[in-house]
């Protein structure tokens, strides 16, 4: 079987990084383009240094991509909807990790990104690429969106309970999620300048994250249409390099047993490959931590139950470069060509770290 010859656009960045080094190790892949308008001539090492003597791939000009089987983008947000036909005449299938694609609404899209879809009608068309909620539309999908890396850790770790219908939807669903610096991406800026961010714990988007539309599109979906319930997301920088962890309290519309919980989470998750429940008694891990996921796919799911509140807080970790971006796209990948959905993403993550 021949393999499939891929394509990135806007590898230099951080997610263009973690792609290359994850499909150069695919054994259905050939990497065969690396674009780079910045970097174009220069060896793929130049920029990631991991992967010296691993690759003697260099950049070329985004402008010389020649016809492949699939491309995968990783550009600034705005740049792939308003080329889209280009790429889409370079290759039948286009994986988008940018957030260009991830709303189905025009509305939505123009209500949280403040201007109106560069290609509105290929809103409809384009796949939400998170496998857990979406595989067997992925399996036909030829134009797939990456997923916001704090929104899917809250999805994964919000579904059971919107899908089991358990959620008070009259009281705000409420959402903090602290994450790395790497999540902001490779171009350096005053905050991200060292003595500004050692030791930094601090809020940087309290309210009006463009994350909290995804929330609201894939839980509503769960729910049987739009989330009927405000969604108050906040979002805080800390002293990680990667790394998301989120804590989000949900208030249930009945009162539970936590045996009813582990009962919901195993029924979601206990097929899933990338996802495990952590909710130990003892230990030091006995609830997600994302130091233990950096360069893994896995996201860690947890809970505890505050009976006396009707509250369920739920935790959420995983490597924002890894199931948050690269690695949720190559699992997307193995879906939509019928792979083992692990094909390429086995590493399990170090300890220590």
């Amino acid at each position: 079987m021949s393999r499939l010859r891929v394509a990135i656009v806007g590898g230099s960045g951080y997610t263009g990084g973690e792609l290359i080094r994850l499909l150069l190790f695919h054994p259905h892949v050939e990497l065969t383009q690396i674009a780079s308008g910045s970097r174009a001539g220069h060896y793929v090492h130049s920029v990631h240094p991991n992967l010296r003597k691993v690759t003697a791939l260099r950049f070329c000009h985004p402008n010389d991509l020649t016809t492949c089987d699939i491309v995968f983008l990783c550009l600034p947000h705005g740049a792939s909807a308003g080329e889209i036909e280009r790429y889409q005449a370079l290759a039948p299938r286009v994986i988008d990790l940018s957030a260009d694609f991830r709303l189905r609404s025009p509305e939505l899209y123009e209500r949280w990104y403040g201007a109106a879809h560069r290609a509105p009608e290929l809103l409809n068309q384009a796949i939400y690429g998170l496998p857990e909620l979406h595989r067997r539309e992925l399996a036909e999908a030829n134009l797939v969106s990456g997923t916001g890396c704090m929104a899917t850790a809250a999805i994964l770790g919000l579904a059971p309970l919107y899908r089991a219908g358990l959620v008070n939807r009259a009281i705000p669903l409420v959402v903090e999620a602290k994450v790395g610096s790497s999540a902001a991406g490779a171009t350096p800026g005053a905050s991200s300048h060292h003595p500004e961010r050692s030791g930094a714990v601090r809020s940087f988007q309290p309210t009006g994250h463009r994350h909290s539309a995804e929330l609201i599109q894939e839980l509503g979906e769960l729910s049987g249409g739009e989330i009927a319930q405000p969604v108050a997301f906040s979002a805080t920088a800390i002293e990680l390099v990667r790394g998301i962890l989120i804590t989000a309290h949900v208030f249930v519309n009945e009162p539970l047993e936590e045996r009813r919980l582990w009962r919901v989470y195993r029924e979601a998750y206990q097929q899933e490959p990338f996802v495990r429940i952590v909710k130990e008694r003892n230990g030091v891990y006995r609830y997600p931590e994302p130091k233990i996921l950096v360069g893994s796919n896995y996201c860690d799911v947890g809970f505890e139950y505050d009976a006396e509140q009707q509250r369920v807080v739920v935790m959420a970790a995983l490597d924002n470069l890894m199931k948050g971006a690269a690695g949720n796209a190559v699992q997307a990948l193995n879906c939509m060509f019928g792979w083992d959905e692990v094909t390429g993403l086995s590493f399990p993550g170090l300890h220590p770290v």
